[in-house]
């Protein structure tokens, strides 16, 4: 009789510890869904963003066009959500920042080389060095494009080398790669005001960012074990079964 009070007293004591365990568990499984209901609302917002341009307003003021505001808007937002996500998957906001800091340095560099238009006076200075006859107005555009599609083939055929793939699809990435340097050298050949710079900077450090966290988490991983350990009763667990052992000690032979 003794035994089988204790037994039940146990027992009711781990229906206690199991509720306050299972109560803890909810709060992280509730804020675990408010990040992930914040990432998706904000995802929509950066659509919405996109379709009705409610952020024309600082794009116009700060950097002269409200397609900054509709851009840039959308980048936060999705840079926003994605930080969301992956705050409610168990990664650190050390990663996160570090992320972000990156991003701001690259965005920084971008803006500054723009606003001084570097590029379109290495261009010119490399059609000067070469002496090809072109009409100076367009030999940066014509020097950056050629130049960059340059760098762009030689990166092609390395990683062509290197791809387990078909030859066309070689190929293609040769050719992609080689217009799309063209296309860069061409686009940074063109002289930016600084408000234009700013906007470009600001664009590239949004999308650095969210690279970066991305390449963070697919270097790294996640570490499901400890995801899983937040929504794991381990305690109630671990107690039933020292329990049981004690139990099993005890009691009569036969029994249990």
């Amino acid at each position: 009789m003794a035994t089988r009070d204790a037994a039940l007293r146990l027992l009711v004591a781990h229906v206690d510890l199991a509720k306050a365990e299972a109560s803890q568990i909810g709060v992280q499984v509730a804020q675990a869904a408010a990040l992930v209901a914040i990432a998706i609302v904000l995802a929509i917002g950066a659509v919405t963003l996109l379709v009705l341009g409610t952020s024309l307003f600082l794009g116009e003021w700060l950097l002269g066009s409200m397609g900054w505001g509709i851009v840039n808007g959308m980048e936060a937002s999705l840079a926003v959500a994605m930080t969301c996500v992956l705050i409610a998957l168990g990664i650190s906001a050390v990663r996160i920042i570090r992320a972000l800091v990156v991003g701001i340095v690259v965005g920084l560099i971008v803006a500054i080389i723009l606003w001084l238009n570097l590029p379109n006076h290495l261009y010119a200075a490399v059609r000067e060095a070469l002496g090809v006859a072109v009409d100076p107005a367009s030999a940066p555009l014509i020097a950056g494009a050629v130049l960059v599609g340059l760098v762009g083939l030689i990166v092609g055929i390395v990683l062509a080398v290197r791809m387990h793939a078909t030859a066309g699809t070689r190929v293609g990435a040769v050719i992609g790669l080689t217009l799309l340097g063209a296309l860069l050298g061409a686009f940074t050949a063109i002289t930016f005001n600084p408000q234009v710079a700013a906007g470009i900077g600001i664009t590239v450090g949004y999308a650095v960012w969210m690279i970066a966290m991305g390449m963070d988490v697919a270097g790294t991983g996640i570490d499901t074990e400890a995801l899983k350990l937040r929504f794991t009763p381990t305690q109630t667990i671990e107690t039933s079964k020292e329990t049981l052992e004690w139990l099993q000690r005890r009691m009569p032979p036969g029994i249990g």
